[in-house]
C-alpha cells in the first residue's frame, strides 16, 4: 500500500484517524473519475480488483476509493456490487479476523493477517466516508448486513485494544449517520445488542474520540420515541455526560455531552428521576456557567442627564451704596434742591439699562432725610422725581404700560459698593464705624485692636454689625475679633469639587436667603452602563439552555388533579376520583409523594443559582423572556 497505519492515523483527532487519500503520501493521480473507474456496471473495473483476490488490484482499487468516496457525487448504489464487496473484509475481521489480530498483540501480524486485517480497516473507513452523503447513509440504513456488521462489532472487538479501537470507531461514526433508522433490539431478538457496549465504552473509555462519537450516537437513537424503552435513569453515559460537562474548553466534548443530556432528559420519567439525582443541583449549576461563559457582550453607557442650570459656587456680592455718617452730616448742611442733587450723585450712577420704580426711588430719599425734617426742610415726591433729569439727563420718568400699569425712572442704577472695600472695610459699632476700607486683613485686625484696647471693663460685648456676642473676657475677645476678619486667601476645596452649584430649577436663584431649605438638585450627570449581549449564543448555550427548561419545567409544574363536572358534584367541578382498590392508592400515593418530593429538590437548586443566572443575557427577546421567568420562579422560593 501507499501509506502506512501509523501516518494515517496521526493526521486523525484523537490519533486515531484512518487512512483518508488526503493524508497518503504519493503524487495525486488525476484519473479517479474517469468512465473507466466510475461506471454503473456490474463489470466496474473497482468491483472486480475487489473481488479478484489479488493483493496489489485490491490495494489499487481502495486507493482509488479513498479519493472517491470523499466527493459528494459519489453513490454506492450507482455501482453494482460495491457495498458488498466492501462488506467483505470487515465483516471477517468481525467475526474471527480479531481474535487471529489478537494472538500475535506482543509481535507483528503474519503477513497475510496484516494485509487482510488493512483491507478491513480501509474498507470500513470508506464506508465510514461514504456514509457522510445523506444518499449512501440511507443505503446503508437499508442494507440488510449494516447492522449485524455494526452490532458485531461492538460486541466482539475490545475497544480499548489499539488493534481494534480504529475499526470500532469507524464502526459507532457509521451508526452516527444511520442513527435515524436505528430501532435498539428487544431482549427477545436474536440481533445482537450494541447497547451494553456502547454503555461500556463511555463509562470506561480514556480514549476521547470514542467516548464523542459513542455520546454522539446515543444521543441520537434515544431522541427516537421507539428507543426509549431502553433508557435507564441511572444509565452510564448520563454520569459520563455529567463528568465531561465541566471541561469547557473541550468544545466537541461538551457538545456530545449536551446532546446525549439534552435526549435523555427530553424524556419526562427521566426529567422527573434525574430531579432525585446526587449530582443534579451541581449540573445545573454547571449548565448556567456554561452560559455565562460563552455570552459575548459589550458594555452600553446611556446618557440620560436631562436639561441641567449651573451657576458659579463662588459668588461676589456686590451691595447698593448706604450713606455713610460723612455723607450724610455733609448733606444735611445743603439746602435743597442741591441737598437731592448731591445725594442723587452719591447714591446713583447712570445706566441706560437701569431701571428703579418712582416708589423705590422717594422712599430713598425720604428715609434718609424724614427724621430731619424738624431742622432741614424734605422735597415732596413729584420734586425729587422731576430733579433726576438734572443730575441725570439721559435718564426719564416714564410710565409703562399695564396691567398693572408701571411708574419708573429709567436710565440710572443704585451705587455698588466695590469688593475691596466689603471685604475689609471695618463694621465696628453696628457697622458705624467711618473709617476708610482698609487694603489687606492685616490693617483691618490692627484697627480693630484699637477699638478692643480702647474699652477698660474685663468682659466685652462684640459690636461688629450684628454680632450677637456679649461677656466676652478680654483675653479671648482677640481671638474672636479675628473669625469677622475675610482671609486674603481663598478658601481651599478638594480636587473633586467643582466650581458651579446645580440649581433645581431654570426659577432658583443663587445664594439664596435659606439655603438649607434649598430644592435638592437633579444629578449633574447621570448615565447607565450596563452590559448587552452582541451575537446569539452558540449551539451549545442553546442546548443548555433546553436542558435547564426541562428541569424547570418539570420542577414548577402543577401537582394538582384535574376537576371535572359530573352528576355526583351537582353541576360544580371536584377532582377527578379514581377507584382503586388500598394496594393501588398506596402506590399512587407513594410515586405522587416521590414526584412531589423531587419537585421540591429542583426548585431548591432553581433558588441555589439565580443569582447566578440573573448575569446571563441573551440576544433573542424570547430566550431572555425564559431566562427572566426562571429567575423570578426562583425569588418566590420553595413552597
Amino acid at each position: 500500500m501507499a501509506a502506512s497505519n501509523t501516518a494515517r492515523a496521526a493526521a486523525a483527532p484523537g490519533g486515531y484517524r484512518p487512512y483518508s487519500h488526503q493524508q497518503r503520501v504519493g503524487p495525486n493521480i488525476t484519473d479517479d473519475y474517469e468512465r473507466w473507474y466510475t461506471e454503473a456496471t456490474a463489470s466496474n473495473r473497482m468491483v472486480l480488483a475487489l473481488r479478484s483476490g489479488i493483493p496489489l488490484e485490491i490495494g489499487w482499487a481502495l486507493d482509488r476509493l479513498y479519493r472517491l468516496c470523499a466527493n459528494e457525487q459519489f453513490l454506492l448504489k450507482t455501482i453494482p456490487g460495491l457495498t458488498d464487496a466492501l462488506f467483505e473484509w470487515p465483516e471477517w475481521y468481525a467475526s474471527q479476523g480479531h481474535a487471529e489480530a489478537e494472538q500475535f498483540s506482543l509481535f507483528s501480524l503474519p503477513p497475510e493477517v496484516d494485509r487482510r486485517r488493512r483491507n478491513a480497516m480501509e474498507s470500513i473507513f470508506i464506508l465510514r466516508n461514504s456514509a457522510t452523503n445523506d444518499p449512501n447513509a440511507v443505503e446503508l440504513a437499508n442494507h440488510p448486513r449494516t447492522e449485524p456488521l455494526l452490532f458485531a462489532t461492538l460486541n466482539n472487538l475490545n475497544s480499548e485494544s489499539d488493534l481494534h479501537i480504529e475499526f470500532v470507531l469507524n464502526a459507532i461514526e457509521i451508526l452516527q449517520a444511520i442513527s435515524s433508522r436505528i430501532i435498539l433490539p428487544t431482549p427477545s431478538s436474536t440481533l445482537k445488542n450494541p447497547l451494553p457496549a456502547l454503555l461500556q465504552i463511555v463509562a470506561h473509555s480514556s480514549n476521547r474520540s470514542l467516548i464523542i462519537a459513542t455520546l454522539n450516537f446515543l444521543g441520537s437513537i434515544f431522541s427516537n420515541t421507539a428507543n426509549l424503552p431502553r433508557l435507564e435513569a441511572s444509565s452510564p453515559a448520563l454520569s459520563a455526560s455529567i463528568r465531561y460537562l465541566p471541561l469547557f474548553v473541550d468544545k466537541p466534548l461538551v457538545d456530545a455531552s449536551l446532546n446525549y443530556m439534552y435526549a435523555h432528559l427530553s424524556h419526562p420519567p427521566m426529567a422527573k428521576a434525574f430531579l432525585h439525582h446526587p449530582s443534579m443541583p451541581s449540573t445545573l449549576r454547571l449548565l448556567v456557567s456554561l452560559l455565562l461563559s460563552e455570552q459575548v457582550e459589550e458594555a452600553v453607557s446611556l446618557d440620560i442627564t436631562g436639561p441641567v442650570r449651573t451657576v458659579p459656587a463662588a459668588t461676589v456680592s456686590t451691595p447698593d451704596h448706604d450713606l455713610t455718617k460723612e455723607e450724610l452730616d455733609h448733606l444735611l448742611a445743603l439746602p435743597e434742591p442741591q441737598r437731592c442733587y448731591d445725594w442723587m450723585k452719591v447714591m446713583f450712577v447712570a445706566k441706560p439699562d437701569g431701571e428703579l420704580t418712582q416708589v423705590d426711588f422717594w422712599n430713598l430719599y425720604k428715609d434718609v432725610f424724614t427724621p430731619h425734617v424738624e431742622r432741614y426742610p424734605v422735597l415732596v415726591a413729584s420734586d425729587v422725581i422731576k430733579n433726576v433729569n438734572v443730575v441725570f439727563p439721559q435718564a426719564q420718568a416714564m410710565v409703562l404700560p399695564g396691567p398693572p400699569q408701571r411708574f419708573v425712572v429709567r436710565g440710572v442704577d443704585r451705587r455698588k459698593e466695590s469688593q475691596a472695600s466689603q471685604k475689609f472695610k471695618c463694621q465696628w459699632d453696628r457697622s458705624q464705624c467711618s473709617a476708610p476700607p482698609f487694603e489687606s486683613a492685616g490693617e483691618l485686625y490692627d484697627h480693630l485692636l484699637q477699638h478692643v484696647n480702647g474699652n477698660d471693663p474685663t468682659e466685652l460685648v462684640c459690636l461688629w454689625s450684628s454680632c450677637p456676642l456679649s461677656q466676652v473676657p478680654k483675653s479671648h475677645f482677640r481671638l474672636h475679633v479675628l473669625t469677622h476678619i475675610s482671609s486674603n486667601q481663598p478658601p481651599a476645596k478638594l480636587p473633586s469639587q467643582d466650581d458651579t452649584i446645580t440649581l433645581s430649577s431654570d426659577g432658583d436663584v443663587y445664594p439664596t436667603a435659606e439655603p438649607t431649605r434649598r430644592q435638592p438638585p437633579p444629578a449633574r450627570q447621570t448615565s447607565i452602563t450596563y452590559r448587552r449581549p452582541v451575537v446569539d449564543p452558540p449551539s451549545s448555550s442553546l442546548t443548555a439552555l433546553l436542558c435547564i427548561r426541562i428541569l424547570f419545567r418539570t420542577s414548577f409544574v402543577s401537582m394538582d388533579a384535574a376537576p371535572r363536572v359530573d352528576a355526583d358534584h351537582f353541576g360544580f367541578p371536584g377532582v377527578v376520583e379514581e377507584d382503586e382498590g388500598e394496594d393501588g392508592y398506596d402506590d399512587g400515593a407513594a410515586q405522587e409523594g416521590n414526584e412531589r418530593e423531587g419537585q421540591r429538590r429542583g426548585r431548591r437548586a432553581f433558588v441555589g443559582v439565580r443569582r447566578l443566572m440573573e448575569g446571563v443575557r441573551m440576544k433573542d427577546e424570547v430566550l431572555m423572556s425564559w431566562i427572566v421567568e426562571m429567575i423570578d420562579a426562583g425569588v418566590t422560593g420553595i413552597n
